[in-house]
């Protein structure tokens, strides 16, 4: 079951594909998790036959396959609320459109659905992303939050999220909604609350980034185990904990890297995620899926810390054993 291991490129977009593509190829990436963004992926031009065709050329030059595309940018806004200048500065000037909010969220929710045809020609099984949320606003419960208001954002993201799942549906591709503060669901149990709103539809399930479940102390192994039949794709980034009684969980609106958070994002391999306990319990799900570096830490250049994960998720993630060690005890005559 061995499981190829990919660049997620959503941190180099700032380059052309064509250079991320030749790093990739060359540190010994087996493939690439395409962010829609930069010039790495344009999903608007899904039926544009050269387009899609030259992006597969590009990857079939360095050897390299196409694991997933990701459009965490654009999904933000299905659900977004409010909408602002946050948003202006990550959307394509063709979703942001004139600004106005709900304008903005059925352009973002028709550029998901151009994701899903783009992932079907391209041959992609999954699309990576986020959901947006009317309710993350209200994660601090005051002022009171009436239940209510909790439901009618469940409610909002099913009925924004089941006609982009239509279309997935159509087009034979999944959606993988990585759990993540800022999303409608960030932890177990409105990642639970989620799947229930979405009908439990199998074409939608999770991206497992157990980077921002640590800082909030939601066990990422035993998240793989409860929600095993819905993990269909693995971010490995790491998380690194400061809380000294200064610094909060919260992080004081601080930058990245600013040593009074408390916690930062930080290289596979470097922070707080039991990795060896995680690597097994994939392999324990049955998981086959692609192992894909997310390269986000403000302290270290990326050139280092892409080929270091790599390094370390190959060395970590061993695949299952063939047979039971035990069975070596049994004898036959």
């Amino acid at each position: 079951m061995t499981r190829p291991i990919s660049l997620f490129t959503g941190q180099w977009a700032d380059l052309p594909l064509e250079e991320v593509a030749t790093l990739a190829a060359g540190w010994g990436f087996d493939g690439l998790e395409l962010a829609c963004w930069g010039d790495h992926l344009d999903v608007s031009r899904w039926d544009d036959e050269a387009y899609v065709q030259g992006r597969l050329d590009l990857m079939e030059r360095h050897g390299l396959r196409i694991v997933a595309i990701s459009n965490h940018l654009t999904g933000q806004a299905v659900c977004d609320d409010p909408i602002d200048r946050r948003h202006q500065e990550i959307l394509p000037a063709a979703v942001w459109g004139d600004g106005d909010a709900e304008g903005v969220r059925r352009r973002a929710a028709e550029a998901m659905m151009d994701t899903a045809r783009m992932a079907a020609r391209l041959g992609v099984r999954t699309v990576v992303g986020f959901s947006g949320s009317k309710i993350w606003k209200t994660v601090a419960m005051f002022p009171p939050v009436p239940a209510d208001m909790i439901d009618e954002g469940y409610q909002d993201f099913a009925d924004r999220w089941n006609p982009i799942m239509d279309v997935f549906e159509a087009e034979g591709v999944r959606f993988a909604l990585e759990v993540h503060p800022s999303e409608i669901a960030y932890d177990y149990w409105t990642a639970k609350r989620t799947l229930e709103a979405i009908g439990h539809r199998e074409s939608f399930g999770l991206n497992w980034d157990p980077s921002h479940m640590v800082w909030q102390d939601v066990d990422p192994v035993g998240f793989l185990w409860d929600f095993q039949d819905r993990i269909y794709h693995v971010h490995c980034k790491d998380t690194r904990r400061r809380l000294n009684g200064r610094n909060g969980r919260l992080s004081s609106h601080l930058a990245w890297a600013d040593p009074r958070r408390g916690w930062d994002f930080i290289s596979t391999g470097h922070g707080d995620v039991p990795w060896e306990d995680a690597f097994r319990m994939l392999n324990a799900i049955g998981y086959d899926g692609p192992l894909s570096i997310e390269w986000e830490d403000a302290g270290m250049d990326r050139l280092k810390g892409a080929p270091e994960g790599l390094a370390f998720v190959r060395e970590h993630a061993f695949d299952a054993p063939d047979a039971a060690f035990d069975s070596a005890f049994s004898s036959t005559d």
